[in-house]
């Protein structure tokens, strides 16, 4: 007869401390910088900076011995034996994507933060790094809720930090009550699949669902669309997308980027995660549903982007918000695929996501950089910058064609080629059409903005003598790193076909 000593003991898990080792670092470090912010003089306040950066870097190190992608922690002992923790492939690209995006944030940050307090803004964004980063590795519906809140509660106090700023404080409650909203729909889904299955674990809900019994089958029905409803607001797909451009705008310039590229990324796994491993019996629902969902989210966002007055106060950061929500509409489109034609068209979204977090990046880098000297941060600011900043402009241009998907931006290109032969595979030819004509519709201001860089500068522009101020050594570090990441995959984009060709799970 077992005993309650022997029955305790095969409940107990063991814990794969090597694992979890990238978003602990990332948490630990979050720690270790808040506390040090008590005892840092001001004037050395820039070293937490510098502290997180090499965090974030230590994280990204610890991805290297996790490559064969085949570890799990924190696994029941009886029964399914299901993991709430798995680091494979897909989570540990995902992990790459959002330290790495969370590293240069904080590049852009560095001498950028003078009068915001540097211990919460550091503590909050490794804190948001680490809830990011813990993410695609949650196997059960509890820890990805928990992991995902983890990303976007510091998120709101970052977009809210510039004290006394009224734009900035509007666009973090924007932010809040939205994301709040999200957060509430998508719990009252868990529970009702929680209701219908008895589970929360993911491998657990494939087979579940599809033997629901039939007194709980519009339970679990509604559960799982409220809970899709909610990863909609996270990606700021359409119409879920209304706080994207106020909060870009109101936000530190750094943390409009972080948001646009490391927040996108957070919403997008978790709906890979729920839709693919959790909910494939409903894909004959949600199929559809993300099909619809993303031809209408890349089209807002294109109209949006078009609409932009270059004459208008941070023009520049609203073009790249709206150009954002249209780039979730096609970073969509794979995951609709995938309910027709199966898991291996996600490898499409991720390389996707991989090109577009290095080029959006780059593009805010540079947005980063005049804002120094504009901080209208105007459309109109940017023309004339190959006479005054040729590098600069020179990197912004490459990484606009990119987003538009022209030479020499080649990477852009075959990102796209890979959405489309996603939707093509899967019998969505309408959406392969819908998605043809936005691409062409992005060319157009796309291309405006890249001629404008190098026009001449107007009357009196070009002798500005604060525009060769000097700039600072992590900004110029992001700039050239994004665009030697992009020329680098343009050279050999091939890479990004056979990404997308691979099976993550």
């Amino acid at each position: 007869m077992t005993t309650a000593a022997e029955s305790a003991t095969s409940l107990v898990q063991s814990v794969d401390w090597l694992a979890i080792a990238p978003p602990l670092t990332a948490a630990a470090v979050a720690l270790v910088v808040l506390v040090a912010d008590l005892f840092v003089a001001e004037a050395r306040k820039p070293l937490l900076g510098y502290g997180a950066v090499a965090g974030l870097v230590a994280s990204l190190a610890l991805i290297i011995p996790l490559h064969e992608g085949d570890r799990s922690t924190f696994c029941l002992t009886t029964g399914s034996h299901a993991c709430s923790y798995t680091a494979d492939h897909f989570t540990l690209v995902i992990q790459a994507l959002v330290l790495g995006g969370a590293l240069l944030t904080a590049l852009l940050s560095i001498g950028d933060t003078r009068k915001l307090p540097a211990g919460e803004f550091w503590f909050l964004l490794l804190s948001s790094a680490a809830g990011a980063a813990l993410l695609p590795a949650s196997r059960d519906l509890a820890t990805l809720v928990i992991a995902l809140e983890v990303a976007s509660l510091p998120a709101f106090a970052l977009v809210g930090i510039k004290r006394g700023d009224r734009r900035s404080s509007e666009a973090a409650l924007k932010f809040f009550l939205s994301s709040v909203t999200a957060t509430a729909v998508m719990l009252l889904g868990v529970s009702f699949v929680y209701a219908a299955t008895g589970t929360l674990h993911l491998t657990d809900l494939t087979g579940r669902l599809g033997h629901v019994d039939p007194r709980f089958s519009t339970l679990a029905g509604a559960g799982v669309a409220l809970t899709l409803v909610g990863f909609a607001f996270k990606t700021a797909a359409a119409p879920f997308h209304f706080w994207v451009p106020d909060t870009y705008v109101g936000a530190p310039l750094p943390i409009a980027a972080y948001l646009s590229v490391v927040g996108k990324a957070v919403g997008f796994t978790g709906l890979i995660l729920v839709t693919v491993i959790a909910f494939p019996a409903y894909a004959d629902v949600w199929g559809p549903a993300l099909a619809v969902l993303a031809a209408l989210t890349m089209t807002v966002g294109n109209v949006a982007a078009l609409r932009q007055s270059a004459s208008r106060a941070r023009s520049a950061v609203r073009l790249l918000a709206w150009s954002s929500v249209a780039q979730a509409g096609y970073l969509l489109v794979p995951i609709a695929a995938a309910a027709y034609a199966g898991e291996r068209r996600i490898g499409s979204t991720v390389a996707y996501a991989l090109m577009y977090a290095v080029v959006n990046l780059g593009a805010f880098a540079v947005a980063a950089l005049v804002a120094r000297t504009r901080p209208g941060n105007r459309l109109d600011d940017y023309r004339g910058l190959y006479a005054t900043r040729p590098l600069a402009a020179l990197a912004l241009a490459f990484f606009l064609l990119c987003l538009a998907g022209l030479p020499p931006g080649i990477i852009g290109l075959f990102a796209k080629v890979t959405v489309f032969s996603a939707a093509v595979d899967a019998g969505l030819g309408w959406l392969a059409v819908v998605m043809a004509v936005n691409v062409v519709v992005a060319l157009y201001y796309y291309l405006q903005w890249t001629a404008a860089l190098f026009r001449a500068p107007v009357d009196g522009e070009e002798s500005a003598p604060a525009l060769r101020h000097r700039v600072p050594a992590p900004l110029t570090a992001a700039i050239v790193l994004t665009a030697a990441a992009g020329v680098v995959l343009s050279g050999a984009p091939q890479t990004v076909l056979r990404f997308a060709s691979v099976n993550l799970f």
